[in-house]
């Protein structure tokens, strides 16, 4: 038979997502892969009912319903300071996976580069091959997560397309600073670059950390691509909602990629959408208020186990180290690891090793994702204690 894409043997399939497999299998604790176990609010799941009721069922405007877009132009501005026109600048995409894939689709040709932090979310380093570009990595060093900038400077050059920037940023909760996105948009307009940014949790915040929307810096107001969805902010991960909001030159060759790509978002999940964005101040509040105290205590909990790790500012997710448990679990990565953790604790994380376009810099390391609610988190603190035990067990 002839060849198949050679392009898909350059990259794996979605390791998060095969640990949410591992554990359904054993009715474990699943920290692995970051959708929330509790309830969506009210208000949005009534807004998606009474827009299936009112018969919105059909396909809707290719690169999003109007009232959408109208609300998302005005949610931008207020909180991003992103000004935006919902008729030339906005696509709504199924979720912000897609509006990434439709963006760098939109804007590589044979032979650009892309520019990528690590660990990064597993995504970024496929959807820059299928869309034909090379990508380069630049670290983010622990515990603060900062960039050499020497490193980053040394990535650009003249093949640079675009930069992908993840802020806060999965896996490792690091905010960038003005000062951090003022130092990318140099480089950017120096070497005449994008900025693709993904700001997917942008509303999840800590210790009075202040989300910065790269658009806003000047020199990038054309330059950049900000990306988002619903899925996060509103615990909504299953409904696929998102958007690309970037100039107009750049968002007419999004909308083509977008429409054969999927045609369309779920049109009455893009009015509930629309009815979310406009929550009173409040539900951010508690939003923030409840990942607040489930970081402290996963993180708390991890540390007391024998876990390494850094409070993250942003997001919510805790990336972990484990070179000592290793040694007591008698594991020598973080694949092993991982298994071993559900096996004797039956709670599900995420190796480090995925994060990494060379998973020897992963190898010690796990991911943990702490939006539950307080009944699984309640559960995996009596489920961790078990590895005390059984590490205790191993040292006699």
């Amino acid at each position: 038979m002839k060849e198949l894409s050679r392009i898909t043997e350059t990259f794996s399939e979605s390791v998060i997502r095969e640990m949410t497999r591992i554990c359904d299998a054993v009715g474990g604790y699943n920290l692995s892969q970051g959708f929330p176990d509790f309830e969506s609010p009210k208000a949005i799941k009534e807004a998606a009912i009474a827009a299936i009721d009112g018969e919105w069922n059909q396909y809707p405007v290719t690169y999003g319903e109007p009232e959408l877009r109208e609300a998302i132009s005005k949610k931008v501005w207020n909180y991003n300071g992103i000004k935006c026109s919902p008729e030339t600048d906005i696509t709504v995409t199924c979720g912000a996976t897609e509006a990434m894939i439709a963006t760098l689709k939109a804007i590589i040709n044979p032979g650009d580069e892309i520019i990528v932090f690590e660990p990064f979310y597993e995504n970024y380093g496929p959807d820059g091959i299928l869309s034909g570009a090379t990508p380069r990595y630049v670290t983010l060093y622990a515990p603060d997560w900062s960039f050499s900038s020497e490193e980053l400077a040394g990535a650009f050059n003249e093949k640079t397309k675009a930069i992908v920037i993840n802020t806060p940023n999965n896996p490792t909760g690091k905010v960038f600073s003005r000062a951090e996105l003022e130092e990318i948009a140099a480089l950017c307009v120096k070497w005449d670059a994008y900025a693709v940014t993904d700001e997917i949790y942008e509303h999840i915040l800590y210790d009075g950390a202040r989300h910065i929307s790269m658009a806003t810096i000047p020199g990038m107001e054309v330059r950049t691509v900000t990306i988002n969805s619903i899925s996060k902010t509103y615990s909504v991960t299953g409904w696929r909602v998102g958007w690309a909001i970037a100039n107009e030159f750049i968002t007419r060759r999004i909308r083509k990629v977008h429409d054969f790509l999927t045609v369309g978002a779920p049109t009455p999940f893009q009015h509930a959408a629309a009815a979310a964005l406009s929550f009173p101040d409040e539900y951010y509040v508690g939003l923030q208020a409840h990942y607040a105290e489930a970081r402290k205590f996963l993180f708390d909990l991890l540390q007391k186990v024998g876990f390494q790790c850094s409070m993250p500012q942003g997001a919510y997710y805790i990336i972990a180290g484990i070179s000592g448990l290793m040694r007591k679990l008698g594991v020598d990565d973080d694949f092993s690891f991982s298994r071993k953790l559900i096996e004797v604790t039956g709670v599900a994380t995420v190796p480090g090793s995925s994060f990494y376009s060379d998973p020897g810099k992963g190898r010690t390391q796990v991911r943990f994702c702490f939006c539950k609610k307080w009944e699984t988190l309640y559960a995996v603190e009596e489920a961790l204690n078990k590895l005390s035990e059984f590490t205790r067990e191993q040292c006699l």
